[in-house]
């Protein structure tokens, strides 16, 4: 019997195999399985989401903290991207004091139960409200400072986002401020309530404003300073007189009403202030239904506590 050939293996054949093998064991060490990226995450604390990015929505995987950071309101970003690039935690604390100084104060009948956050070590209120253009102000207030300065960060943070954008936010922002370090577990703690304080009161108006519906934005520029004025001072008086039509001559827009007010109000949250403080408290309230943003072009203000009358 003639011997069998043996089998002709060019070196193409071999170089084309082992450059195969060595692609698969490449590959394999350059990008690891799903599974196993999810075990390394895990390993540091992390945990890895997938989100669709880009023009042509392709999957990317990112870290929590990542994915929520191209979630975040703008102010709210900036506002993490300032405190994370400062490495000390005693400048953190100060900027929160600081924050504190600044944040505008709830009016004393707005401190009650229903605006009351639980489950802070000192006593805070959050309130927020609606505006005409769907995105959400809050205010807060506290009796101890630090608590002040974390609710202003909030405040500013999330202040004049869409409802959708609050609601939706994760919570992972607040490890990303770097402020663990700073406060004590209960302090740290108390943000977070506050947080979902905000997202309760959010979800709660943009519940109200869909059974309104479109009505809302029907509503006479009257009637917008009534409520403005009744929900912040509570007044035991109040008379607002349209005076447009008396503008038309030199103002043509003036002639359908709402750019010129008489506002006659008695508050006892007027109690303590002087004139020029009293006033800016309502264009302080009134600022959005004002030019440019609003039609409200003058207004006559006579604000009385009702020991004046």
């Amino acid at each position: 019997m003639a011997p069998r050939a043996k089998p002709v293996t060019c070196a193409r054949m071999k170089t084309t195999a082992l450059t195969s093998r060595a692609s698969r064991t490449s590959s394999s060490s350059c990008l690891p399985c799903t599974s196993t990226r999810r075990a390394r995450f895990a390993r540091d604390g992390l945990e890895l989401r997938k989100v669709r990015r880009g023009p042509e929505k392709k999957n990317t995987w990112l870290t929590t903290a990542q994915a929520a950071a191209t979630e975040m309101p703008n102010a709210l970003k900036s506002l993490v991207t300032a405190f994370s690039a400062v490495p000390d935690p005693m400048l953190r604390y100060k900027q929160l004091l600081h924050f504190a100084e600044k944040l505008e104060p709830l009016a004393v009948e707005h401190q009650t139960p229903e605006n009351k956050v639980e489950g802070c070590v000192s006593q805070v209120w959050v309130k927020g409200r609606l505006e005409e253009d769907g995105t959400v102000t809050f205010q807060a207030e506290s009796d101890s400072q630090l608590t002040k300065g974390l609710a202003a960060l909030l405040v500013k943070g999330l202040s004049g986002a869409e409802p959708e954008a609050i609601v939706s936010l994760e919570p992972s922002f607040i490890e990303m401020l770097g402020l663990k370090q700073s406060l004590t577990p209960s302090r740290n703690n108390g943000f977070l309530n506050m947080f979902l304080k905000m997202q309760k009161i959010t979800q709660e108006l943009a519940s109200s404003a869909g059974s309104a519906g479109s009505d809302a934005r029907n509503i006479p520029m009257s009637k917008k300073i009534e409520n403005a004025l009744r929900d912040n001072f509570n007044p035991s008086s109040l008379d607002i007189q349209d005076d447009s039509a008396s503008h038309a001559g030199h103002r043509p827009d003036s002639a359908d009403g709402g750019t010129h007010f008489r506002v006659e109000i008695v508050s006892d949250s007027f109690e303590g202030m002087n004139t020029i403080k009293r006033h800016k408290a309502i264009y302080g309230v009134l600022a959005d239904y004002m030019e440019p943003s609003g039609s409200i072009h003058a207004l006559s203000l006579s604000t009385k506590t009702p020991a004046e009358v």
